[in-house]
């Protein structure tokens, strides 16, 4: 193969809070690599969070494309194969990949240390520069450009019958939302479920609990437009919460009515909000479980009579994601009509048009934005 480099226009953090649309250049695949020409790259808070990580960094890490190119060693991948790139990369060797733990893999990892979404260690920043210098790519994949170069383990085939902006949400906030209700607390059907905020996270995790056979699921946001879009994917009850309502008790009452005056079985957390994190104890049973799926890392007070009594507080990443097995049974529910994803996508962008698309993201207006390439 011919050593050419590529010129690829990307979305960059300039870790101050703003970012530029500028081209880097990417290098041939090594050989376990591959070069994917992106296709749709859905946006959520992460990516608006990346902008303050205090370095440059390519943004974006859900996304969709075609592989370009392979490495010498790559055997499991064509050029023209479809492929959904996955952020939580797995070498399937170390102690968590061999006991399932894929999604917290010891040595790939881009989180599982903790601070802002990286562990410095893990950074890849072979293979793409800016300016002469190497540059990281948000979660070692960095979507939010025309061309991204990924280890192979970054890469799950589709199919062609999908739509790419489709494809493209379903890396994280897809898999979050459905992977915490099915993956994580394994949600009983014919149980009742609440969740906390209806963005795309929560709106997935709807979807689970729809999918799982939950017969009663509980929507509670603060805005009345969104907890109607709760319904369209699966939501059985809606409480519209008040800003004022400090850790949601007030609405937790409102889920005791409708739970037989116990609370529910499930509830997960999906807001991202830190005064939030204890509040899905409040809305669970006692031997109920409370899920905090957000991501919450700040230091936070909780009440410890809201573990009264027997109920289990879990903080998963990622739902627990297999992207190997995960991510074609989330395909395969797609084509059932099971899990809307068509739906979910509120608008598309041109990368250009990616400042409009954070305002959107940030004002509540979307269930996702994606932003799209020719």
């Amino acid at each position: 193969m011919k050593n050419m480099s590529i010129q690829s226009k990307c979305a960059i953090a300039k870790g101050d809070g703003t970012f530029i649309i500028d081209t880097v250049t990417i290098a041939n695949p090594k050989e376990d690599e591959v070069l994917v020409k992106i296709k749709a790259a859905g946006l959520c808070h992460t990516d608006h969070d990346s902008l303050t990580w205090g370095k440059p960094i390519v943004i974006g890490h859900e996304g969709a494309g075609i592989i370009e190119q392979i490495g010498s060693n790559v055997t499991n991948f064509e050029v023209g194969d479809n492929v959904i790139l996955n952020w939580a990369t797995p070498c399937m060797t170390c102690f968590q990949c061999e006991e399932g733990n894929q999604h917290i893999c010891e040595n790939n990892s881009p989180v599982t240390a903790g601070g802002n979404g990286y562990t410095p260690g893990h950074a890849h920043l072979e293979g793409t520069t800016w300016n002469d210098k190497p540059i990281e790519r948000s979660f070692n994949i960095g979507t939010i450009s025309e061309y991204a170069l990924v280890k192979t383990s970054a890469c799950v085939k589709t199919d062609s019958k999908m739509p790419m902006s489709s494809a493209s949400i379903i890396s994280c906030g897809v898999m979050t939302g459905y992977g915490s209700v099915v993956n994580t607390a394994k949600l009983d059907a014919g149980s009742s479920a609440v969740i906390i905020g209806t963005g795309g996270v929560g709106l997935n995790a709807i979807q689970g609990a729809r999918i799982s056979g939950a017969s009663k699921i509980i929507a509670i946001d603060i805005n009345a437009e969104r907890l109607e879009m709760a319904k369209q994917f699966g939501a059985t009850h809606t409480i519209l919460a008040d800003k004022n309502d400090v850790g949601l008790i007030n609405a937790s009452e409102k889920v005791k009515t409708l739970t037989n005056g116990r609370g529910a079985d499930y509830a997960f957390e999906c807001t991202a909000v830190p005064a939030l994190g204890a509040a899905p104890l409040a809305m669970v049973r006692n031997a109920g479980t409370a899920v905090q799926v957000s991501g919450i890392e700040e230091e936070i007070t909780i009440d410890m009579s809201l573990f009264e009594w027997d109920k289990t507080y879990i903080n998963p990443l990622y739902g627990k994601c297999r992207p190997q097995i995960d991510f074609p049974k989330l395909v395969n529910l797609y084509h059932k009509g099971d899990l809307l994803l068509d739906e979910m996508i509120t608008q598309t962008y041109p990368i250009e048009n990616l400042q409009q698309a954070f305002d959107d993201m940030l004002s509540g207006k979307n269930a996702k934005g994606v932003i799209v390439f020719d």
